[in-house]
């Protein structure tokens, strides 16, 4: 008893085909909304880390 490849839905866990992303147009527009929130906090950790830098470097070098 062999079950066609498939795989899950990352929203709610349905079987869908290996070609697909999601399940339904909802769920597409959570992964997308996942995917935006998770660039925005990369970009912030980027961002405080180079502000780190600097005051570590105004700290530690110019004074």
């Amino acid at each position: 008893m062999a079950v066609e490849p498939h795989k899950h839905c990352p929203v709610c866990g349905t079987p869908i085909p290996l070609s697909e992303k999601a399940c339904s147009p909802d769920c597409e527009k959570v992964i997308r909304q996942r995917e935006n929130q998770m660039n925005r906090n990369q970009k912030l950790v980027t961002v405080l880390l180079i502000i780190f830098i600097l005051v570590w470097f105004y700290f530690v070098i110019i004074k």
